[in-house]
Parts: structure tokens; sequence; C-alpha cells
């Protein structure tokens, strides 16, 4: 599954050299494809929609792709479905986004996250990809029917821009022993439509921020962001923790970890206004051509299928961890993998385990735990029976559950 030279994790990851601000922005991205799977689980909705042929138009096809039987309810068995978020250009509002008049035309995955969906009992675990990791990038397919060449090393970042979805699935597949059976890609247009269109998700500071590249200011305590401020909370990195990407990918599952409470407590699948609006700007994003699909996923009824399978996970089996990684002493703005410490996490997800963190909630100290949210709204705290078996991860594995209220916490004055 994993090259057989094994790194051992060092104590610190180093501060990772800032992105383009073009790339930071698609920071938001994979956050917004979860919304979307999440938010189509009112069928109702859903069937609204009335647009079979305009998804699947363009959907990408994985080489791992199994036909599946069409039908409505949650599917079955587990499920593992890559999200991508890219920092293309291509059709964006350049009032918004200046700096795209000077384009170079690349799309690089600058959000890579693997969602797994175990079966019986069900739990979610959401797992984030470091952009500056270096891995091996596979012989991916090209659009004129060959094939790619192989790399022994580059960025993960690099698998996008060098053969779309299908190659950054590849790449994940590799890395982690996974099979990928669903995929999507989203660039960066409509963020602040879907954030309204959510109505807020809240999230919390520890401290004041105040951040000059992303133009984010919040006093200490709770906020309920919708639009722009969403936006540029999703993209902060220099006024967070310890100003790295590591941080970052925290403050994002942070995010995330709210929205999911927020779905299941009822605060969007309850409201079928909010939910139908959802959809409606999801598909407007592909008929932009601002949202890609493999082709298993491009069909409506996968989707349904899909987010049924997540409704109803109770907190404590949403876990939202960062692949492990070390500091590359050859490159201070880079991350390697810690191969051996990912193969008892995805071990874990193959066996269908309860999670154990031992970690810290972020590995660049980007968030803090500040209390537990309590039950579940559903009563599925039943369905886990086996937590007694949980697989107690490495500390090199950051990260926190949907059952954890995290702040996130400003960077200390006078770095």
């Amino acid at each position: 599954m994993s090259p057989k030279t094994r790194r051992e994790p060092l104590a610190r990851h180093a501060r990772l050299r800032s992105p383009h601000p073009i790339g930071q922005i698609a920071t938001i991205l994979g956050t917004m494809v979860v919304v979307v799977l999440l938010g189509v689980i009112g069928t109702a909705a859903f069937a609204a929609w009335n647009a079979t042929n305009l998804v699947g138009e363009g959907a990408v096809a994985l080489e791992s792709t199994k036909p599946l039987p069409p039908s409505i309810g949650e599917i079955e068995g587990g499920v593992n479905l890559l999200l991508v978020g890219t920092d293309s250009c291509a059709g964006q509002d350049l009032k918004l986004f200046p700096r795209c008049k000077h384009d170079d035309g690349g799309e690089g995955n600058d959000v890579t996250m693997l969602a797994h969906i175990g079966d019986n009992p069900r739990r979610v675990t959401v797992v984030s990809f470091p952009r500056d990791m270096i891995v091996p990038i596979p012989s991916c397919p090209s659009p004129s029917g060959g094939r790619y060449s192989a790399m022994s090393g580059q960025m993960l970042n690099v698998s996008y821009s060098y053969g779309g979805l299908a190659c950054t699935a590849l790449t994940v597949q590799q890395l982690t022993g996974v099979d990928i059976q669903f995929a999507a890609a989203i660039r960066w247009t409509g963020v602040i439509h879907m954030s309204d269109a959510i109505g807020g998700v809240q999230v919390c500071v520890a401290g004041d921020i105040n951040d000059r590249n992303t133009g984010l200011h919040l006093t200490k305590g709770e906020h309920t962001l919708v639009g722009a401020q969403a936006l540029q909370f999703l993209r902060i990195r220099h006024g967070i923790g310890d100003g790295s990407d590591l941080g970052r990918i925290s403050n994002q599952q942070q995010f995330m970890s709210s929205l999911v409470r927020k779905l299941q407590s009822g605060g969007v699948l309850g409201d079928p206004t909010k939910l139908f609006a959802l959809a409606t700007t999801a598909l407007q994003q592909v008929a932009d051509k601002q949202l890609v699909l493999d082709q298993n996923l491009a069909n409506p009824t996968r989707m349904v299928q899909i987010a049924m399978a997540m409704k109803s996970v109770p907190y404590k089996d949403i876990v939202f961890v960062q692949y492990p990684t070390s500091y590359d002493p050859q490159d201070a703005s880079r991350v390697l993998p810690v191969y051996g410490a990912a193969d008892t996490l995805f071990a874990a997800l193959k066996a269908n385990k309860a999670l154990k963190l031992t970690g810290q909630a972020s590995s660049g100290n980007g968030v803090e735990v500040s209390g537990d949210v309590g039950a579940t709204p559903s009563p599925t705290d039943s369905a886990s029976p086996d937590d007694g078996d949980a697989v107690e991860l490495p500390t090199v594995i950051s990260g926190t559950t949907a059952a954890q209220t995290t702040c996130t916490r400003p960077e200390p004055k006078g770095r």
C-alpha cells in the first residue's frame, strides 16, 4: 500500500510558504462540496432539479469506477469520496478576483479531502491532505487516450494540473491504499452565494482576529458567517495559529464540523427553502462548468444515496483528521508523508473501527477545543456498539470530532 521507506515524524511542522493568493481562495471549495452532498438529502428538493443530463455532461471517468444498483435509499457498503477544490481562474469574475487578469491558465488541487463513510455502523471520517506534501504521482490517463508518465516526488497539488480529477484520484488512491469510488472537483466561483444559501455557519474565535491578507476582522467569541466573511474565514492563514497551511486545515475543519451539526439538527435539512436554494446554487455550478463530477457521482440517485448515508451519523463518529506529515529537512516549505501512522489510520477505516484521537486538535496550532456539543440530535448513539474496540491513532495525527467544539486561535502577537 505504501512505499517501503518509512520516515519518522519530527516534533514540529514547518511554517509552509504562502501559496498564490488566488489559490488560497480555493480552500473553501472542498467544504462547499461537502455541503452540496449533504444538502441534497431532501429527495423532494433533489427531484425538483430535473437535470440529470446536465449534471452528467462532462463527467469524468475514474479507472476504479464500478456500476451500482439504481435504487433510492442509503447506499450500501462503505463509500470513499474524493473532494477537490481547484484554483482555476476560468469563468471567474475579474472584479472579485482581479489577479485572474494575469492568470497563467494552470489549475491545481489546492484542497484535497477524502471522505470515508463506513457501513454497519455508519461512521464518517474526513481526511485532509496538505497541498505541499511531497508524494509519488502515478501514471495517469491523458485526454488523448494515452498516459502520462509517473513521477517519483511532487507536491500533491501538481496532480490535478498534470492529469485532472482522475489523476488526483489515482494519486490519493496510491498514497492511501483506499479504493475511491466517487470524486468531485469544484472551482471557486459562486462560493459566496452558496454560503448565503446555507444561511450562515457559526464559528468561534479564541481572540480578536485582524488579518490584512484576507481582510477578515473578528472579535473574540462566536460569529455566524455568511457570504464574503465565510470565504475570508476559510482563506485565513497568516492571522491564526502558527501561520501555516496546517493551521488553516484545522480552521476549515472547525467550519465543516459546525456545518455538519447545523445540517443534522435541521437548520438546513428542516428548511425546504434553504435546501432548495442550496440545490439550485449547486446545479448552477455544474451548468457554469465550475463543478466537475465523476461518472458515478453525476448520477442524481447516487448523490441522494450517499447523502442519506450521512444524515444520522453520531457526532462522535464524525471525525476530521489531517493526513500525518513531518517536516522536510531539505525544504522548510514542504512536508513529507508519515507512512506508518497513515497505515494505522487507513487500516482502521478499512475495518470500520471507531477512532480514538490522541494527537493535538491542530498540527499548526490553528484551533483549540472549547467544549462538547452534547448528544447527537437523532437517536443513533446505540449504532456504534463496538466503540470499546476503538483504534488509538498515533499522536502525529491531529484532528477533532463533530462532538467537539473548537475555537480558532489568533496568531500570537509579535510573531
